[in-house]
């Protein structure tokens, strides 16, 4: 029987939490002297916690399977649902459609937008709007910490032993620890980034707030053009530097920070998430020099900030790509099927799983040559079980499943092959931006509103990895 009670107190505590941060954006608002709708959002939101998690206090702890997967599909929809009050009392989005896919669009870190005039929001709002991402980039991590190693999947479990320095079986008593620091690094790497941004020519506000989505790797941005709006070279590079660190394991950032480099260096996924970024880079860079005029210093420049943006899945950009040609259109979709580490707030389908079907084909050569051995995958010199492997196969074959069915559909409002494959993509890796129709400069106001609640769909499925969601629309899930 599904304990209905334990994932109404954890929602109840969540809605507290998500009205605490309203009210941190009403302070914006009151610094700025602008009328804030923030206040009164944040008390209905806190005040809706406190209703439900009253009478719940005292409910136990201990949850299973079951409400472990509602709890993690749930707290997303909570968020979104709440988070759209905001936008509804001030007036900055109309209609409850396009705040729900804003408000989405935020708390799964896309960065897909229906507005066509950010400059015009409120400081609050905007702030609000940076924070969405923020948070749920840090929720998600946490949430993977903490909730889906109930789901046991591979990455949450390698993540855990490495922070911890124990097996996944007897990680549970180091939790807490081990989420206080990840907020830690989190924050603190947040407001480093702030400052540098503020050494290459951000004020304050436009500092904060993207730092906020470079560390969740979000991607909303405060002005019109993006980043292109800024045109400092140190501010590029601040953000070529953090988005890559975001796009990392924070376990890692903190053996980095403790100047344990032995740890980096011997983490398999690591470097292949390191090469990964480096020769898309190089490819980048040589076609813009070779093909586009681009002086080296600058094609660079370019080529890294977009490469790791998308490879991230933070979804910034600076110069419109859909004129960079046809291959780097291709090798930028590419780039959307790649994501970051494990233990990051990126999405798509992640180098871990990439590394490990790569492993596993090149092992099953050897297999088809010596039928009778013993050739197991290995992680970090640790063995990887074939269910495993199993499960990364039959993830991947639903990734590109619902990747090809979420183009169809695109394909069904009048838009080309490009911009449907690239969009679904975007989407589905909670990326933000695509090729084509949908790329950058552009947004999704002109999408029809069943569209934008089907994109919406995508978001939420990517965010949660698939799984989380689809097995919810399982009979057996139901039965006891």
């Amino acid at each position: 029987m599904i304990n209905f009670r334990i994932i109404a107190r954890v929602f109840s505590l969540v809605l507290v939490i998500e009205g605490l941060f309203m009210l941190l954006s009403a302070l914006v608002s009151i610094i700025y002297g602008e009328h804030s709708s923030l206040i009164l959002s944040g008390i209905i939101t806190i005040v809706t916690g406190i209703l439900v998690f009253t009478p719940l206090r005292n409910e136990d702890k201990i949850y299973g399977n079951k409400e472990g997967y509602l709890i993690v599909t749930g707290i997303w929809l909570v968020l979104s649902l709440f988070g759209t009050i905001p936008y509804l009392f001030s007036g900055a989005i109309k209609g409850f459609g396009n705040a729900f896919f804003e408000s989405i669009s935020g708390f799964t870190t896309t960065g897909a937008s229906i507005l066509t005039n950010v400059e015009s929001l409120p400081h609050g709002i905007l702030f609000w709007r940076s924070l969405t991402q923020w948070i749920g980039g840090l929720g998600f991590i946490i949430i993977s910490m903490s909730v889906l190693q109930v789901v046991k999947t591979i990455n949450i479990q390698l993540t855990l032993t490495d922070f911890t320095g124990q097996p996944t079986n007897k990680i549970q008593p180091k939790i807490k620890e081990a989420i206080k620091r990840i907020i830690t690094i989190y924050a603190v790497l947040t407001l480093i980034e702030s400052v540098l941004l503020m050494f290459g020519g951000m004020n304050l506000f436009d500092a904060l707030c993207h730092s906020f989505t470079t560390m969740s790797t979000g991607g909303f941005s405060t002005r019109n053009g993006g980043i292109a709006s800024f045109s400092s070279p140190g501010i590029l590079i601040t953000l070529t530097i953090f988005m890559f660190l975001a796009g990392a394991n924070l376990t890692l950032v903190y053996f980095g920070l403790k100047r344990n480099f032995k740890k980096i260096i011997e983490n398999n996924e690591f470097i292949f998430y390191a090469i990964t970024c480096i020769v898309f880079i190089l490819v980048t860079s040589f076609v813009l020099i070779s093909k586009h005029d681009y002086q080296k210093g600058k094609a660079f420049l370019e080529g890294a900030f977009q490469s790791i943006s998308i490879i991230t899945t933070t979804g910034f950009y600076h110069a419109n790509y859909n004129l960079w040609g046809n291959f780097l259109i291709l090798i930028i979709f590419l780039m959307m099927l790649t994501g970051g580490m494990s233990g990051s707030a990126s999405g798509s389908i992640k180098t871990i799983r990439l590394l490990l079907i790569t492993k596993n084909s090149r092992h099953e050569m050897r297999r088809l040559i010596h039928p009778n051995g013993f050739i197991p995958v290995r992680q970090d010199r640790k063995i990887v079980p074939q269910t495993i492997i199993s499960n990364l196969l039959v993830f991947i074959t639903f990734y590109f499943l619902i990747l090809c069915f979420g183009s169809l559909v695109i394909a069904s409002m009048g838009n080309d092959i490009i911009t449907s494959f690239s969009t679904s993509a975007s989407l589905l890796g909670n990326i933000g931006p695509g090729v084509g129709n949908f790329g950058p400069f552009t947004n999704y106001s002109e999408i029809p509103m069943i569209g934008k609640w089907f994109f919406s769909l995508l978001m939420f499925i990517g965010r949660l990895e698939l799984f989380s969601v689809m097995v919810l629309f399982t009979g057996s899930f139901y039965r006891r």
